[in-house]
């Protein structure tokens, strides 16, 4: 049976909300009494808990919380013969603990409502689908659409395979078959390279992809299929060709737009052709912001940004505008539309830039991927890797729930899932295919917004982040992985506690981990309306001991690594 308390939060408040919260406890706990402590103005406050009602060998207690900050932190304290115990974001403790990790209501303008429902499909332009043949420019190495890819070297960001955004437009109907509905495109502004992070222009779409028309084409056809269109916006560095630079190298007021010591200038990690971006500059601020608004509206209707290498964005030495960067673009991004998205770029530990009324979300490579690969493979290798040593169930959950503690259960659920993206190792080269169910099932179960590189669903590979970034193979092959993939992200479509509900561990272990997901109703009211049971393992066929009723549980999905139950709710 359960034996831990466990947090069921449903909030969506404004500031001056008495918000209700719960905490389910455990018969078994042995709780006498329950407290919530709250810090308004940062001074702790208690309220008594009440029990709610009686159901499945647990109490459920209830409290109410005023929402008196943008951000407010509170706690459960639950009285109990052993003494007492905090349950905090980061689990039950039997001393006290710092505030860090204490569940997080937040105030601030919510992300748009479709993002936590969304499956992302990530395309690399010029590698996905070309409509038709075109001549390299002059930077390129020209290749055919089957040339083997450079992984390394000076030579791998000017491979060019020609794809553009008409290309992509043409197989949109491959991307709404996978269940995929949002689609996120790697930069498209003219660049002297195939990946075009070093822009030479923010004015308008690469020639070479097709220009502002293809865009306009594309977007008109995505969301003719209901589905969504996110960029991809540098904000760190632009281009050594950028005219901003150029006119900054001359002598031009774009000086302040970067940072000069003398004749020399800083870019990022020390390459000279991603000159860095001075956001002390007030014009600059002006200039990304129009740029940013610009492609939300009319006639390209962009839904969001993700933000390139949003973690440096503002920093540098004493520099410190980072937060003042994600607010300003959040602004900028709503006043256009309310219901635009906007994601970091972080990739490694996002948690203290978010919950503060910027990113709406962040790419978790470090509470999600990592992790989950690490498990699966015994150790990541390459550029991606949190260690290079194996580590079990145990160490997985452990670092997931480290980081989900120190943000808001609202950020994690808007931060995007991967098991790889276009700089990282793909999956296929990581783990076996017989462990690709086990990390699709983690990837749509799991909380957060799904995000699939293109090509994973028929099995590319690549090494590293360049060699990741091979050409789709048109016609698609039928790759074992693309059923797995269709039949995931279909129920998890079909089941809004995979994409809503709460997560609660009950079963770690070296090769096996099960949770439940959650969903309660609005209100609080203690009423569980779906629960499903998932079962991961990275051994077929690895046993898992449950103490759980589950004698009337429906089976949703039953995969040698994978199995997923509805459970009844009497046995929830």
């Amino acid at each position: 049976m359960l034996t831990e308390p466990f947090h069921h939060a449903d909030a969506a408040p404004s500031l001056g909300d008495l918000v209700p919260v719960v905490v389910e406890v455990p018969d078994a706990f042995g709780a006498r009494r329950v407290e919530v402590r709250s810090t308004p103005d940062g001074e702790p406050r208690y309220a008594e808990a009440t029990v709610d009602r009686r159901r499945g060998g647990s109490t459920w207690w209830r409290a109410e919380v005023e929402a008196r900050n943008p951000v407010t932190r509170y706690r459960f304290k639950l009285d109990t013969a052993a003494g007492p115990r905090w349950l905090t974001a980061l689990g039950v403790f039997a001393h006290d603990v710092p505030d860090v990790f204490d569940f997080r209501m937040v105030c601030y303008e919510a992300p748009p409502a479709w993002s936590a429902d969304a499956v992302v499909y990530q395309i690399f332009p010029d590698r996905f689908a070309s409509s038709s043949p075109k001549a390299a420019p002059d930077w390129a190495v020209p290749c055919a659409w089957d040339t083997p890819v450079i992984g390394r070297g000076p030579e791998a960001s000017r491979q060019f395979y020609g794809g553009d955004l008409d290309g992509i437009t043409a197989h949109l109907d491959h991307i709404a078959d996978l269940g995929a509905d949002t689609v996120y495109l790697t930069p498209i502004f003219p660049a002297p390279s195939n990946h075009r992070y070093d822009a030479s222009s923010f004015d308008g779409v690469d020639p070479l992809l097709g220009g502002d028309p293809a865009l306009v084409r594309l977007s008109d056809a995505v969301h003719a299929r209901g589905m969504r269109l996110v960029g991809d916006l540098t904000t760190n560095h632009c281009g050594s060709t950028h005219p901003w630079f150029t006119a900054a190298l001359a002598g031009g007021p774009e000086r302040e737009l970067f940072y000069f010591d003398g004749e020399a200038y800083e870019s990022w990690l020390g390459v000279p052709s991603l000159p860095k971006l001075n956001w002390g500059s007030p014009e600059l601020r002006r200039r990304i912001v129009e740029n940013a608004q610009r492609w939300l509206e009319p006639p390209y209707n962009l839904d969001g940004w993700r933000v390139d290498v949003a973690n440096m964005t503002g920093r540098r030495g004493a520099d410190a505008y980072t937060h003042e960067v994600a607010r300003l673009l959040r602004r900028a991004i709503s006043d256009k539309r309310q219901d635009g998205l906007l994601v970091a770029e972080h990739a490694h530990d996002a948690t203290d830039d978010l919950d503060r009324d910027g990113w709406h979300g962040t790419m978790n490579y470090a509470g999600f991927m990592r992790p989950v690969l690490g498990w699966l493979r015994g150790g990541v290798h390459g550029r991606s890797a949190s260690s290079r040593g194996g580590h079990g169930g145990a160490e997985m959950v452990a670092t997931m729930r480290a980081f989900a503690a120190l943000q808001s259960w609202r950020s994690l659920t808007h931060s995007w899932t991967m098991l790889g993206s276009h700089d990282t190792e793909r999956l296929h080269s990581m783990v076996d295919q017989s462990l690709v169910e086990v990390a699709v099932g983690l990837l749509m179960t799991l909380p957060g917004v799904p995000m699939i590189f293109a090509g994973d669903e028929v099995g590319l590979l690549g090494v590293n982040g360049e060699d990741a970034r091979r050409p789709m193979p048109w016609p698609l092959p039928d790759h074992p992985s693309l059923p797995v993939y269709r039949s995931l992200i279909a129920l998890r479509r079909q089941h809004e506690a995979l994409r809503r509900g709460s997560l609660r561990w009950v079963y770690v272990e070296d090769n096996a981990v099960a949770f439940l997901r959650s969903t309660v109703d609005s209100k609080l009211d203690s009423t569980v309306d779906e629960t499903l049971l998932v079962l991961a393992r990275r051994r077929p066929g690895e046993p898992i001991q449950l103490d759980l009723p589950l004698s009337s549980a429906e089976s949703l999905y039953d995969g040698p690594t994978l199995q997923i139950f509805r459970l009844h709710p009497l046995d929830a």
